[in-house]
C-alpha cells in the first residue's frame, strides 16, 4: 500500500464550522481532501454507489434528473438508524480508500487535510492519519446554526445532532482543538499557527 503524506483528520459536528476552517487551510496552501466532496463525486449520476443506493432505498431517493435526491435521502436516514447503516455500509468504504488515494498524491514535504465528519464514528478506520484537529462549539450554537442554514423543522436538527457522535466523544480523539465559537479573527490566527505546525511536523518527517 502506498503511503500517505503527513496527514491531519479535521472533524467536528453539523454546523461547527468545519468547512470555514478548512477553506482557510486551503488558502494558506493546505491540501484539502473533502470526504462530503468525494462522497458528491461516488454518487454520481449513473455511478455504482448511487445504483447500488438505488436498490437498498427506492426509487424515492432521484430527482427527476436521475441524480440523488439529497433531501429525500436525508430524512430516510435521519429517521430511522438501522437506514444510516445501511448507507455507511455503501458509502464509507468507498470514501476511505479515496481519502487514502488522494493523501498519497501529495507531495511528502506537505501535508493532508482530511475534512471527515464522521471521524469520531469512524476513528480506527482513519488509523493512517497522524493527528485529529477537531472544530468544537457548543450544542447550542451547533443548533442554532444548523436552523438558520438548512432552514429545516427543528425536530429534524436535533435528530441530525442526535444521529453524530456526542461532542464528549469528539473531543476524546482530539490531538488539537478549534474553539469556532469566538470571533474570525480569533479563528483566522489559530488556523495561521496550526498551519505552520502542521506544516514544519510534515517537512520533519520528509527529512527522515
Amino acid at each position: 500500500m502506498d503511503t500517505p503524506a503527513y496527514s491531519i483528520a479535521l472533524t467536528g459536528g453539523i454546523a461547527s464550522g468545519k468547512s470555514a476552517v478548512a477553506e482557510r487551510f486551503a488558502a494558506l496552501g493546505a491540501s484539502v481532501i473533502d470526504a462530503d466532496q468525494v462522497a458528491r463525486e461516488l454518487v454520481a449520476r449513473g455511478s455504482p454507489a448511487l445504483e447500488q443506493i438505488v436498490a437498498v432505498f427506492g426509487h424515492g431517493v432521484l430527482a427527476a434528473d436521475g441524480t440523488l435526491d439529497r433531501a429525500a435521502l436525508r430524512e430516510r436516514i435521519f429517521a430511522a438508524a438501522e437506514a444510516r447503516t445501511r448507507l455507511n455500509a455503501i458509502l464509507h468504504p468507498r470514501i476511505r480508500a479515496e481519502l487514502h488515494a488522494r493523501a498519497c498524491a501529495v507531495a511528502p514535504d506537505r501535508y493532508a487535510l482530511l475534512a471527515i465528519p464522521l471521524l469520531a464514528e469512524n476513528h480506527a478506520q482513519y488509523a493512517w492519519a497522524d493527528r485529529v484537529l477537531v472544530v468544537d462549539v457548543p450544542r447550542e450554537l451547533q443548533l442554532a446554526r444548523l436552523l438558520a442554514r438548512d432552514r429545516i423543522a427543528p425536530p429534524l436538527a436535533h435528530a441530525m445532532l442526535d444521529a453524530q457522535a456526542s461532542r464528549e466523544q469528539r473531543l476524546a480523539i482530539a490531538d488539537d482543538i478549534i474553539d469556532n465559537s469566538t470571533s474570525l479573527a480569533a479563528l483566522d490566527r489559530t488556523v495561521q499557527a496550526l498551519h505552520a505546525r502542521y506544516l514544519a511536523l510534515a517537512q520533519a518527517r520528509a527529512r527522515g
